[in-house]
């Protein structure tokens, strides 16, 4: 189905946002304006970000604690927290669209797909050797203490968060040399899952990282890789935590807006992922191709709870809510409440294509559980788990639909949702 968006009419909207402070739980007595509906979905962002924050220091000392002892126990706890982590962190990816602040630092933290081969060894028969557009597809920094980027040597007999950032990501401007991030994280606690679309995630031997009995080589270096990046993403975390905290630059990127204007922000962070990014690039794209190397987390085969908690993260904004991981909920005004008050059947509308997606969502979730993971799911002639699939996409299309109504609704204006050409122009995909 294409999506079709209707030119929208202005708003003139008096007063600008001010900042303030957030609670761990907002009163649901206070008043119902777009003022304090943006003010409150700065909350969440405040609170969900610092929740990725905390989950990644988690993750952190897991990690050490598997570097000091480099046991598959160990290692399994590691992963564990791996994907603690995630569950936050996807329920920010809906302040990405909107939030110039957001859009371009995320590139860091959770770029994908990678060419892993810029990081750490990989099979040939699986991977190639080459790439007519990325001259470091193989260049395998845990196993080379210097490299060629841009024409110049670059110095990494020291792997350090400065070298990842400053140099190894996006090197040589192509977008698929990612080196920081969860995604890089996961390939070095996972390894390269080579079932294609069998059931099977990564299997990496603890014994890559343990000095006295190397696996693969390069133990130390591999382990100098591991600890650098897991630094770096608890430092990227931190610094958009405190963006969003009471004078923090996101937050106050926001609230240099007209109420309005932060509606708008609101409903084109929620079209968009839903629309474009999640429902399109991340997965109608890989069930019309039946590629395994279109799954977000495709090493650890955990794209099905990123897929739920991306659509959870919409879900969250809509109705100004959100559970930390601690189980204590922030809660306060609205887009729903605000909708409400001017067209209610509009909001149970918007209610039910939540719990839709939601509901297609869990149906993945179930699925995986039972060994059909995403990557088995939009295998070729697995007739059952795509159309699983579909129906999630499906439901993302109409609540996107709805999201359109929304503004039409609040008489919002220039409001342009991300595309797909999965879903605009399925005959491109294959051009």
């Amino acid at each position: 189905m294409k999506k079709i968006l209707t030119p929208i009419a202005a708003v003139v909207a008096a007063g600008m946002l001010t900042a303030c402070g957030s609670q761990a739980v907002k009163s649901d007595n206070v008043a119902v304006t777009p003022s304090t509906v943006v003010t409150h979905y700065a909350d969440i962002a405040e609170a969900a970000y610092g929740d990725s924050y905390t989950t990644a220091l988690t993750l952190q000392t897991a990690i050490d604690t598997f570097l000091a002892a480099p046991t598959e126990a160990n290692l399994s706890a590691a992963k564990e927290a791996w994907v603690a982590a995630r569950a936050p962190y996807q329920q920010t990816e809906v302040y990405r669209f909107g939030n110039a602040i957001v859009d371009d630092w995320e590139g860091k933290v959770n770029a994908w797909p990678l060419d892993e081969g810029l990081i750490d060894y990989v099979s040939p028969s699986h991977y190639g050797s080459e790439s007519d557009i990325n001259p470091l597809y193989t260049a395998n920094v845990v196993a080379n203490d210097s490299l060629m980027v841009g024409g110049q040597k670059v110095d990494a007999s020291t792997i350090t968060p400065e070298l990842i950032s400053d140099y190894l990501q996006e090197a040589d401007g192509v977008e698929a040399n990612v080196a920081s991030g969860y995604h890089a994280i996961e390939f070095l606690l996972w390894g390269q899952d080579l079932n294609g679309t069998n059931p099977g995630a990564g299997n990496r031997p603890a014994s890559d990282y343990d000095l006295d009995n190397c696996s693969n080589g390069n133990c130390d270096r591999r382990r100098e890789y591991l600890k650098a990046v897991t630094q770096l993403l608890v430092d990227d975390l931190k610094y958009m935590a405190d963006a969003w905290k009471t004078g923090g630059e996101a937050r106050v990127a926001l609230f240099e807006q007209s109420p309005a204007e932060g509606l708008s922000t609101m409903l084109t962070g929620m079209g968009s992922l839903a629309y474009g990014e999640l429902g399109g690039e991340r997965t109608k794209l890989g069930l019309m191709l039946h590629d395994p190397e279109e799954e977000h987390d495709c090493f650890s085969d955990n794209t099905h709870w990123s897929h739920y908690y991306d659509a959870k993260g919409i879900k969250n904004v809509y109705l100004g809510e959100y559970q930390r991981v601690d189980g204590s909920w922030v809660k306060g005004p609205s887009l729903s409440a605000l909708i409400a008050e001017q067209n209610s059947e509009l909001d149970n509308e918007m209610k039910a294509d939540l719990e839709a997606t939601e509901a297609a969502g869990q149906a993945m979730v179930d699925a995986a559980a039972k060994g059909q993971t995403f990557d088995v799911l939009i295998a070729m002639n697995n007739t059952q788990g795509n159309a699983l699939v579909q129906d999630f996409v499906d439901s993302l299309v109409d609540q996107t639909r709805t999201t359109e109504d929304l503004i039409r609704e609040l008489d919002l204006q220039g409001i342009a949702l991300e595309g797909s050409d999965s879903l605009d122009n399925p005959s491109a995909v294959f051009e």
